[in-house]
Parts: C-alpha cells; structure tokens; sequence
C-alpha cells in the first residue's frame, strides 16, 4: 500500500490549508485513514479519522477547525484546515488502516509526512 500526501505549506494564523493523501495498493481493502501529527521530541497524536463507511473521530484540539472526508472511489482523503494557529505547526502524516484481501493480514500504514508552519 503507497500513500501519497499533498498541501501542506506555510500559512499566517487564522488562515486555511487544505491537506489530501491518496492510498493504492492492489488486493486490499481499505478501512481507517486518518491524520496524525508529530511535533519534535512528542508522541505522534491523532488528529482525526474517518472509516469507509464516513465514521469520524476528531481531536478536540482541532475539533470544530479542522474538518476530514474521504472520496472511496479514489481511496483518497482530505484535511480540511481553518482558522490555523501557531500550535498547530508541525508534520502531519497520513494513515491507512485495513486487511489484505488474499489473507486476511491487517496493515497499518504511515505515509511520509507533509510539513504545515503556521506563522503568528
């Protein structure tokens, strides 16, 4: 399974940013995909997920700026980002989450991370 991310960028606060990461792979079947982010020396934290049937579970820290949908036919989802603020600088990475179809062997994925600055 490959994960491609895009649109992360610099950005002043209370301005928008609108992040997309698209899934492929063969024989697999997709379930979770989500955003995470990672500041230097932190845990990797969940920023919000969103399961193949619209199911969403959103950080309360962005809860209410940031919004997530996914596009099924295209194994594709989207981060929408508003009213951003400096805490929100940092990596964010794209996740994907489901089994492999042949034998039933779940996957958990990370893509490479795509970088958002936010400058106050």
């Amino acid at each position: 399974v490959q994960l491609q991310a895009f649109g992360g960028g610099l950005v002043q606060a209370g301005g928008s940013l609108r992040l997309s990461c698209a899934a492929s792979g063969s024989r697999v079947s997709i379930n979770v995909m989500g955003w995470y982010r990672q500041a230097p020396g932190k845990q990797r934290e969940l920023v919000a997920t969103i399961t193949s049937t619209g199911v969403t579970n959103v950080a309360d820290s962005v809860k209410g700026r940031f919004t997530i949908s996914r596009d099924n036919a295209k194994n594709t989802i989207y981060l929408q980002m508003n009213n951003l603020k400096a805490e929100d600088t940092t990596v964010y990475y794209c996740n994907t989450q489901g089994i492999r179809i042949m034998t039933s062997v779940p996957f958990d994925y990370f893509g490479q991370g795509t970088q958002v600055t936010v400058s106050s």
